[in-house]
């Protein structure tokens, strides 16, 4: 690549994050150029120019195009030689075809394979070809194959010849192959390409790449090379598998070998689906291709339910609705039927045999549906959900934790935690985030507070009653903790402790070879690994014997354990996902999945009690339906479909960054707006900076704390003079763009799998018509309407600072006066009695008695919204601070307190009573 070349693509790179999109923006301006090119050629006009940038976008698509099959080598080769011969007709055309198909993603339809036999036939017959007089193959799923060989082109076109003589009409797939020749094109191509489904590794290939381009070399930095063993032939194939599942762990990896049986057998660990040998067939490498994908795409319960759909099938139970005909044999009901149509209907039944399962006991469909999701996901095992997250908590919770139970917990969870806290009588110690005052919000738990508080419980003699720590990953702002490294720490002081991840807005990040390693069954993975490899003990050794020497209860000075005892140390993981939020499903569609080494010894029992406590006898079919393809999308396109999100998520920074109206009134949110220097050791300050381009998250990812999930895009509003809640409902009102979270002086907008390049597009011009539109009115606004926007802008920039928990009433501490736990679902169910419960108005005068000494007890749980979780919850003693801040509140909706009755208190007697029975309650109990 020239060196002008290499600038300009070097700095395209910096403009553009997203490598795939890089490849499309390529491609259209390249037609857009060959049509000046050729309007230039056909008016005899001078097209030195043009023809310079053709030849610039061909050089540097070659390098993009070698990790595609579609259009391949031999197409590109085609392009080039049709420039050289100057024939602008029919690079122009091509070029429109090739780009047409790319952008409009059709030539997965046709399948490349199908398409070069037709060119071909067609270039036998005309000399020349065009992709519109093709044939249209059947509709199949198409993928690709990649090859890492060091084979020339004779050598590359007798491979896919051999493998495409092999293909036949009943194939349920269609594939075409890509070949690369060295390790590390092997690693730029499964990150590049992800339409690749399998990989075979044959027999020599390099190490490096001869491939600069910045936006690919980028790919590169995913890989921990410190990992990876220097070596050759063999051993090189088995490092590359490692790293290659590492990245994506659903690609089918066969090895291709002419080494002797010797070396091979049993040498190659769980990576390769299958070994080859150089002579074998190529018939059993394209059955084998097939049914690895097969493997993937596979829906057993999805696949049960049509099958039972399609059936004629008579109804005398429960459910009129089913099949339809309590709609379509009325009058007044077939609206209903015509908006949704058949299908939904014919497959609405109660029936759980005829080839269908249950999913309070599985045995059919369903158990396969969940065995295939635990795959996915990482899991030991997986469970499907119909009613949300909020209760997939409370059965991880029912199921763990007993009466008297320590949990620890983020203050600032779900609400749906603090009622599992009540239903399973744990007491809970509420953990503080750090607050990020400016934008009224919270972080995310700092490690040092998680370990202080268990130093505290076991300075107290209470750590044998502790029983789970519990954390928000990520937190709906986008906060992601290191899951490994804080569970690491915590087992070093609590061997047994049991980590419950709520990961409602997190699961697809399984999919990113990025945010993977921040996901709570990977870091469980990581840690079984670790504890239980061979040299841990070995390396461990001198701080073990410390360890063991302070005991498991000491003193307060008793030092910090800094590494898990590997006798002791168990991995006991649960994380709960809204599948819904961010994967395919139908609403409330969730998942629990469990990586627990003693579940099937001590947990299994509960959990199936607490599965039945709160799963409904009558599942929706639909949602278990759509979880089971949920599933499969990601194991066939969940990397595609993330890393897609994620461009997306970096091209809407950079556009509210660069456009220079927009800028004016918004900005996005950074890492180092959102998670103190502290937490952050990587210096990682910025994803997009206008001025820098884009930053390296790789090293932040590994290293730092805390991380900002990068499909969060959080805008800050204060300049427009507008609070969360009026910009969302003018989003919704005039533009139909739908958000959620807002605080006092921010906006989140949360790319997804679903988004488009021309959803970010159209907000992008609706922020800058806002903006437009504020510029515009404060030009013509007189100097009283501009002082009244600023001071409505500074009152913005400065809310109310966040309180962090205060602490439980003396009645609610069942031990101790200064216990740190508290008797939640003792206060929660005190509130029932009236007798026991009053009302304070929330005022200054309520303030001015709480600072004059005055304790008032809330009654209940108070949720502003935003933020969205207990400000105040059962039994909390009201802090000067918590007042003050809800006061400060310019919002409508908190639940939990009634703007005409005021908050719920406990009445004096009430506690008084509430204290007399806690305390014969711990004597009784010492005794």
């Amino acid at each position: 690549m020239s060196a002008a070349n290499q600038r300009s693509t070097a700095d395209r790179a910096a403009r553009q994050y997203n490598a795939p999109h890089l490849r499309m923006d390529y491609w259209t301006e390249l037609r857009q150029r060959c049509n000046w090119l050729l309007e230039r050629s056909r008016a005899g006009r001078d097209s030195a120019e043009p023809r310079a940038l053709v030849a610039q976008d061909l050089e540097v698509l070659a390098s993009l195009e070698s990790y595609w099959a579609y259009p391949g080598p031999s197409r590109m080769a085609e392009l080039a030689d049709f420039y050289k011969r100057g024939d602008h007709d029919e690079l122009a055309g091509e070029v429109a075809e090739i780009t047409r198909m790319l952008v409009g993603d059709s030539y997965r339809d046709r399948g490349a394979a199908v398409l070069r036999a037709s060119r071909e036939h067609a270039h036998h017959e005309h000399g020349h070809h065009h992709d519109h007089h093709e044939a249209r193959a059947p509709a199949k799923p198409y993928f690709e194959v990649l090859f890492v060989d060091g084979i020339d082109a004779y050598d590359r076109d007798e491979l896919r010849d051999g493998l495409a003589a092999c293909r036949r009409d009943s194939d349920e797939f269609l594939y075409d192959i890509v070949t690369v020749p060295s390790f590390e094109d092997a690693v730029i191509a499964v990150l590049f390409n992800p339409t690749i489904q399998s990989v075979f590794l044959r027999y020599n290939y390099s190490f490096h790449t001869k491939n600069d381009h910045p936006a690919l070399r980028r790919y590169l930095d995913l890989v921990e090379w410190e990992d990876v063993p220097t070596c050759f032939g063999l051993e090189r194939s088995i490092a590359l598998a490692h790293v290659l599942k590492a990245l994506r762990p659903e690609l089918d990896l066969f090895l291709v070998t002419d080494s002797s049986l010797d070396n091979v057998a049993g040498s190659l660990g769980d990576d390769f689906r299958r070994v080859f040998y150089r002579l074998e067939q190529y018939m059993e490498q394209h059955l084998s291709i097939l049914k690895g994908v097969r493997a993937r795409f596979e829906a057993p319960f999805f696949d049960a339910l049509r099958k039972y759909s399609a059936k004629p099938t008579g109804v005398f139970h429960a459910l009129p609705i089913a099949r339809g005909k309590s709609m379509t044999n009325a009058h007044w009901a077939r609206d209903m039927y015509e908006f949704y149509g058949p299908n939904i209907f014919l497959a609405e039944t109660s029936a759980t045999t005829g080839g269908l399962d249950s999913l309070l006991q599985p045995k059919g469909p369903i158990k396969r549906s969940q065995e295939l999701a635990a795959r996915a996901f990482g899991s030991r095992q997986s469970f499907f959900v119909t009613n949300g997250t909020s209760t997939a908590n409370k059965v991880v919770l029912q199921a763990i934790v007993q009466p008297g139970d320590i949990v620890l917990i983020d203050r600032d969870c779900h609400k749906s935690h603090h009622y599992a806290m009540v239903l399973a009588g744990a007491m809970p110690v509420y953990l503080d985030s750090y607050p990020l005052q400016e934008y009224s919000m919270y972080g995310a738990v700092p490690l040092e507070e998680i370990e202080q508080r268990l130093m505290e419980l076991k300075a107290a003699g209470k750590l044998d009653r502790v029983r789970m720590l519990l954390l928000t990953n990520c937190t709906f702002d986008g906060l992601t903790y290191d899951p490994e490294e804080v569970m690491r720490r915590v087992l070093a002081i609590k061997p047994d402790m049991i980590f419950l991840w709520d990961e409602a807005w997190f699961a697809f990040a399984r999919f990113s070879p990025l945010l993977r390693r921040r996901t709570a069954m990977e870091a469980a993975a990581r840690l079984r690994e670790e504890f239980r490899s061979p040299g841990y003990r070995e390396r461990c050794a001198d701080s073990l014997g410390d360890q063991k020497a302070g005991g498991a209860n000491g003193a307060v000075e008793t030092p910090k354990p800094v590494v898990p005892d590997p006798d002791r140390v168990r991995v006991r993981v649960y994380a709960t996902q809204s599948t819904h939020k961010t994967l395919t499903s139908f609403r409330q569609g969730s998942m629990i999945h469990v990586f627990d080494e003693d579940f099937g010894q001590k947990v299994s029992g509960s959990f199936h009690e607490a599965y039945m406590t709160h799963t409904s006898t009558s599942p929706n079919y639909q949602i278990v339906a759509s979880l089971d393809v949920g599933r499969r999308q990601v194991e066939l396109e969940g990397h595609e479909l993330v890393e897609q999100t994620i461009g997306l998520a970096m091209a809407l920074r950079a556009r509210v960054n660069d456009h220079p109206e927009i800028s004016r009134f918004f900005s996005v949110l950074r890492p180092e707006d959102m998670i103190p220097g502290e937490h952050r050791p990587s210096g990682l300050e910025f994803y997009y900076s206008s001025e820098h381009g884009w930053g390296r998250m790789e090293q932040a990812w590994r290293a730092d704390e805390f991380t900002l999930d990068p499909t969060r895009v959080t805008l800050h509003i204060a300049r427009t003079g507008m609070d969360g809640e009026e910009f969302r409902q003018l989003l919704m009102d005039k533009h139909d763009i739908q958000i959620n979270k807002t605080s006092r002086n921010t906006a989140l907008f949360m790319p997804n799998i679903g988004t488009t390049r021309g959803d970010v597009a159209y907000l992008v011009d609706v922020l800058a018509g806002i903006s437009r539109d504020i510029a515009d009115r404060l030009s013509l606004a007189s100097d009283a309407e501009r002082a009244r926007h600023a001071a409505r802008v500074e009152s913005l920039l400065h809310g109310p600072p966040l309180p962090n928990f205060s602490r439980f009433h003396p009645a609610f501490q069942p031990e101790d006066p200064g216990s740190i736990e508290g008797d939640l679902r003792a206060a929660f169910f005190l509130a029932y009695d009236d007798a026991s419960v009053g009302s304070v108005p929330l005022s200054e005068a309520t303030l001015g008695e709480i600072e004059g000494g005055r304790e008032i007890v809330s009654a209940a749980f108070v949720i502003p919204y935003p933020p969205g979780f207990p400000i105040l919850v059962p039994g909390q003693v009201m802090s000067p601070e918590i007042i003050a801040y809800l006061l400060a509140l310019d919002i409508e909706e908190i639940h939990g307190y009634d703007p005409v009755e005021g908050l719920r208190v406990f009445t004096e007697a009430a506690l008084d009573r509430a204290a007399t029975m806690t305390d014969i309650v711990a004597k009784a109990e010492s005794r």
